[in-house]
């Protein structure tokens, strides 16, 4: 029995290893966008990257399936990455507005998370969306330059994204880096829009306005465990932006760490709790960063720039979400034991997020599929495992209809 059912499943591992394809919601749309060519090389690079995790030039150009020589290779896969077709803006905004408007009634709330990252001489400006703890990469762009962005950088940025979802209730996160008075304001003019965005403790906020009494905040007094809410006030001596509401909160600890610093949020929600449970959102793209980087992709030993670069990350988009869906997935069918450690009983928060389980669940049952013969021995070498041998050759061919 554990042999023919694990005959089976070899067989079907083979036919998906034989025929490899994107999720089919990605199939069908690139199909419309790129010519037969560009959607196979889009599918070859995608797999490499489940497969490998690494996004040098180089290690992919030392995979890549096609009979000639490593430079013929390489210098392919750099014209392809030039190709004008492989942006945000035309090829990944539509199918990730398409997947929202499947996925998300036009009452629900969006919540869109602006952010920056660099490393050595790149500087990427993020636009994620928070969904199920995660944040999925909405849009990106290089700056030309380190360092901060100003307003213009990011109103041009963030209207590139926003009027797409006009129809959707929205609230835009962002740490202090966005925290500008005019950002907040030029946010004030957006219909169904609401902001919290975290300020400086340097910061000032008028407590009396009949005499113009101004403080900052790091003097409001804050210990840990305590808050504050401010209604209708002002910010900032010399913009006096207003009237705001402030949400000061000063947590004990975060994510199992002491915190250092109280948090203190401007916002245009009429309550406390919705402005801090908002902003507690922002911090699922940390993670995504993260697993773009050391953690999942190893992003940041690349050495391409421009375009070239752009079109990578816009692969790894595709890569990262195809496993946060597999992952969510695989946790909702109840077999993520089968690909994680689990969590201990008292333990706070979860070991492994939803993209750790997608891509280590395309692992393991590539492991399956290269090592089926010598699987079949193992089996065969235990048949006293055989009832749990059955339960996880079935676990296997449901993780494969996940994909």
């Amino acid at each position: 029995m554990v042999k023919k059912i694990g005959q089976a499943f070899v067989n079907k591992t083979y036919q998906v290893r034989m025929n490899k394809k994107l999720p089919s919601s990605y199939q069908t749309y690139l199909e419309q966008y790129l010519n037969p060519v560009q959607v196979i090389l889009v599918t070859v690079l995608i797999n490499l990257l489940q497969e490998h995790r690494w996004v040098r030039l180089e290690q992919l150009a030392n995979r890549f399936p096609l009979p000639i020589t490593f430079e013929g290779r390489r210098r392919r896969l750099q014209r392809f990455l030039s190709c004008p077709s492989l942006s945000f803006k035309s090829l990944w905004l539509p199918l990730i507005q398409r997947w929202i408007e499947i996925n998300f009634d036009t009452s629900q709330v969006l919540y869109f998370v602006i952010d920056r990252t660099q490393w050595g001489g790149i500087n990427l400006l993020v636009l994620s969306l928070v969904y199920q703890n995660r944040a999925l990469p909405i849009y990106c762009e290089l700056l030309p330059q380190l360092g901060s962005t100003s307003l213009l950088t990011q109103t041009a940025f963030l209207e590139q994204v926003l009027p797409r979802f006009s129809g959707y209730p929205k609230v835009i996160l962002g740490d202090r880096e966005f925290c500008g008075v005019e950002l907040a304001r030029w946010l004030s003019s957006y219909a169904r829009t609401w902001f919290c965005l975290r300020l400086r403790c340097s910061t000032y906020l008028e407590i009396q306005t009949h005499i113009e009494q101004w403080i900052q905040l790091s003097q409001l007094g804050l210990t840990p465990g305590t808050s504050l809410y401010f209604q209708g006030i002002k910010i900032t001596k010399s913009k006096g932006f207003g009237p705001v509401n402030l949400a000061a909160n000063f947590k004990k600890t975060y994510g199992g760490k002491r915190v250092q610093e109280p948090w203190f949020i401007c916002t245009n929600f009429s309550d406390f709790h919705p402005a801090i449970s908002a902003y507690q959102r922002r911090m699922g793209i940390e993670e995504m960063f993260r697993d773009f980087k050391k953690g999942g992709y190893n992003l940041e030993p690349t050495r391409l720039q421009g375009q070239r670069l752009l079109a990578l990350i816009l692969l790894i988009c595709f890569a990262y979400c195809a496993s946060t869906f597999v992952g969510i997935e695989i946790k909702r069918k109840g077999v993520a034991k089968y690909i994680n450690r689990p969590s201990e009983r008292r333990r706070s928060h979860r070991r492994h997020s939803s993209f750790y389980t997608g891509l280590h669940t395309h692992s393991w049952l590539e492991s399956l599929d290269t090592f089926a013969v010598e699987m079949a021995h193992l089996t065969r070498a235990c048949p006293s495992k055989r009832l749990y041998y059955q339960q996880g050759f079935r676990t296997a061919s449901l993780a494969l209809s996940a994909f």
